[in-house]
């Protein structure tokens, strides 16, 4: 007998996204009997640009940003892992022991290489 009946799970309403009501909801016909249109991204970005924004003005698509006040994130000059450890010496980073090692065997024009293209100043003692 309990075999017979069939038990049925409870139903799921469907996803927002897939909501009949969604465009009546959020695309409104005017009053001039339009619907309103979307832009996409790429348009709000051009409108955005030709807008005469202040030149002091720090917006998402400006360069010119004031500098974090996290600290820069350090990564090994040797493997580009996150690194822990300066050497005192050559000033390069480096993440762990083996590392060491081969920093200190670095002839000193590899290190100002290093150093180089990382930015820093080349001070090798």
């Amino acid at each position: 007998m309990v075999a017979d009946e069939q038990i049925e799970a409870p139903k799921k309403a469907p996803p927002t996204f897939k909501n009949i009501q969604f465009q009546e909801k959020f695309r409104p016909i005017t009053s001039s009997g339009k619907k309103r249109t979307w832009k996409s991204l790429k348009q709000v970005l051009t409108h955005e640009k030709s807008l005469p924004w202040p030149s002091d003005h720090v917006h998402y698509s400006s360069i010119n940003a004031p500098p974090s006040f996290k600290p820069a994130k350090k990564y090994s000059d040797i493997s580009g892992l996150p690194a822990r450890y300066t050497d005192p010496q050559s000033k390069l980073y480096y993440a762990i022991a083996e590392e060491f090692s081969t920093v200190r065997s670095l002839p000193m024009d590899i290190t100002a290489g290093y150093l180089a293209l990382r930015g820093a100043s080349s001070i090798v003692g």
